[in-house]
């Protein structure tokens, strides 16, 4: 559905993007992330023919966002990080304008409306004034509008920004929902929302691509975590003979010592590391296991420089 090919654009000397490739397919709900200023918003901003590339190429739904930019853009459904609305405007009225301007058919006008204020929790607010609504509806209101005309592809930039927990929560459930018809590209800086969003990740860190893979590949490193007494000198050394230790630290807490064992596979070597303690009766009072969480591995690629 989206495919992003050696992808560049240039501010004066400045590569914002640099030589961007990607693709997303039908029905996935891809994360779009990295630190401010990496050209996540300059990407969703070509994507959506808001700019136009320096070099390279971006197609939506087979249409070229630079050469046939009306047909890719009747396909996008886009939420920018500041939505723009005229402040004036009443809720219904301004989801009616963009309904027209979106070429909602007349006679599906009205249930269409009905329909995306209530999914996206604004019909209590449809007749109030844009200008006196709370953040939390403005951001909800720009999502509505993204959907007014049910397109196949939605580009979301920091859709649960300025909303409380009850909101994101049902933000979440709804893009879950859009997902299962609709090809997503998700931007947010809440990582645990990617973790329950999104089927794979893209990392983008200085203008290019820094990883790209699937959310269970990029957090799938386990680790065991004890809290242990006894030498640490014998305590190290007996551990790391075993299989599938990729790495062992520690930190001492009076007598005690939190103990990290990094595993390089996904082999579950609980038993034998619990085997070991009881034969060489050292004191235990934590054992557990940890996966690498996406914040772990998002402050690796982004700061090993």
């Amino acid at each position: 559905m989206i495919q992003v090919e050696n992808l560049t654009k240039k501010f004066g000397n400045v590569a914002a993007v640099d030589g961007v490739s990607f693709n997303v397919e039908n029905r996935e709900i891809v994360g779009f992330l990295g630190p401010n200023g990496a050209g996540k918003t300059t990407t969703m901003r070509v994507l959506t023919s808001y700019l136009a590339p320096t070099s390279g190429r971006a197609a939506v739904a087979g249409f070229d966002v630079v050469r046939n930019s009306l047909e890719a853009r009747k396909r996008i459904g886009y939420l920018p990080e500041s939505v723009p609305f005229y402040p004036e405007m009443r809720v219904r009225e301004y989801l009616s304008f963009r309904a027209k301007l979106k070429a909602v058919p007349r006679k599906q006008r009205k249930q269409r409306l009905d329909e995306v204020m209530e999914r996206c929790r604004v019909k209590d607010v449809e007749h109030k004034i844009i200008g006196h609504l709370s953040k939390g509806y403005r951001q909800r209101l720009g999502l509505a509008e993204a959907i007014i005309h049910n397109p196949p592809i939605l580009i979301l930039d920091e859709p649960t920004i300025g909303l409380d927990p009850a909101q994101i929560r049902q933000t979440r459930e709804l893009i879950k929902e859009l997902g299962q018809d609709k090809t997503v590209i998700l931007s947010t800086h809440i990582l645990p929302e990617v973790e329950m969003l999104c089927n794979r990740v893209i990392i983008i860190h200085q203008g290019k691509i820094a990883i790209m893979d699937t959310l269970n590949n990029l957090v799938k490193d386990q680790k065991i975590k004890l809290e242990i007494t006894g030498n640490i000198n014998d305590i190290t050394e007996t551990l790391k003979q075993l299989p599938g230790i990729k790495n062992i630290s520690f930190t001492q807490q009076d007598l005690w010592y939190v103990v990290t064992i990094e595993l390089s596979n996904n082999e579950d070597i609980r038993d034998i590391v619990y085997q070991k303690i009881v034969q060489n009766q050292w004191g235990i009072r934590e054992f557990k296991t940890e996966r690498t969480t996406l914040e772990e591995m998002f402050i690796r690629i982004t700061t090993r420089e």
